[in-house]
C-alpha cells in the first residue's frame, strides 16, 4: 500500500504502468481526475474509491487548498514507487515479496508551475483576442456607418465615433481576460464557469442600446456591434481554458 499525498493546487502525472492494477480510494480531502484531453473531470470526494487503468486519466490534481490524500492498494508483485525508473526498478527488486506502505508528497511547486504557464499562454491568447474583437468591430461599425447607420445617441445628443467602438471594446475585452484568468486560477472547471458569466455579461449588456432611445437602425445596429466582439472573445478564451495542461 502507498499513499499519495497531494498539497493544494498540486497535480501528479498519472504513469500507466504504476496504476496498472492499483486501486485507489480518497482518504482526505478531494481529489480531480484530468482527463485525456486536459479537461478537468470528475471530482472525487472522501472513501471514493477508483481504478485508472484502461481509463485515459492523465493526471491527478487537487483543487482545493486542503491537503488531499489517496490510499493506494497493488498487489506485491506490482507495488511501485513514485520515484524514477532506475530507483522504481531496484526498489521492485528489493520489495518484490513485501508490501510496501509509500508516503508520496506532491507539493505546490508542480500546480504553480503549471498555473503560471497556462496563464501566461491565457494572457497571450487574450491579448490577441483582444486585438481581434476591437478590430472587426470598428469595421462593422464602418460598415454600419457607411450603410447609413448614424449612431446617434438622442439621450446625450452625440454621435458615437468609430473610436469610442474600439475603446469600449478593448476595455471589456481586457475584463473578459481578466475573468478567464481568475477563474483558472480558481475554479475546477474555469472553462464552463467562463463560458456562462461571459454569456450572461454579454446578455445583460444588450439592455442600454434598447434603453437608449436611438432610432431602429441605430439600436440593432448596437446590438449586433455587441454580440461581434463577443463571438471573438467567448470561444477563444474558452479554448485557451480547456488546453491541456503541460
Amino acid at each position: 500500500m502507498r499513499t499519495l499525498t497531494l498539497r493544494g493546487g498540486a497535480r501528479v502525472a498519472v504513469v500507466a504502468a504504476q496504476w496498472r492494477d492499483a486501486f485507489g480510494v480518497v482518504t482526505r480531502g478531494r481529489v480531480q481526475l484530468e482527463l485525456r484531453d486536459g479537461e478537468p473531470g470528475p471530482i472525487l470526494g472522501r472513501d471514493a474509491g477508483f481504478w485508472l487503468r484502461g481509463t485515459g486519466v492523465r493526471a491527478l490534481r487537487n483543487p482545493g487548498r486542503r491537503t488531499a490524500r489517496v490510499r493506494i492498494v497493488t498487489p506485491k508483485a506490482r507495488t511501485v514507487t513514485w520515484q524514477s525508473t532506475q530507483q522504481a526498478t531496484e526498489q521492485r527488486r528489493n520489495d518484490m515479496d513485501s508490501m510496501q506502505d509509500t508516503g508520496v508528497v506532491a507539493g505546490p511547486a508542480s500546480g504553480r508551475t503549471s498555473r503560471t504557464h497556462r496563464l501566461r499562454r491565457l494572457a497571450g491568447t487574450g491579448f490577441l483576442a483582444t486585438l481581434a474583437a476591437v478590430v472587426t468591430t470598428t469595421l462593422a461599425a464602418a460598415l454600419a456607418r457607411a450603410v447609413g447607420v448614424d449612431f446617434e445617441i438622442p439621450a446625450g445628443g452625440e454621435t458615437i465615433p468609430l473610436a469610442g467602438f474600439a475603446v469600449v471594446t478593448g476595455f471589456f475585452s481586457v475584463v473578459g481576460v481578466v475573468i478567464a484568468a481568475a477563474l483558472l486560477r480558481w475554479s475546477a472547471r474555469p472553462a464552463e464557469r467562463f463560458v456562462w458569466t461571459a454569456g450572461s455579461l454579454t446578455a445583460i449588456s444588450m439592455v442600454p442600446p434598447l434603453l437608449a432611445g436611438a432610432d431602429t437602425a441605430t439600436t440593432i445596429a448596437l446590438l449586433g456591434l455587441h454580440l461581434v466582439p463577443a463571438a471573438v472573445m467567448i470561444p477563444t478564451l474558452a479554448h485557451s481554458l480547456r488546453a491541456p495542461t503541460d
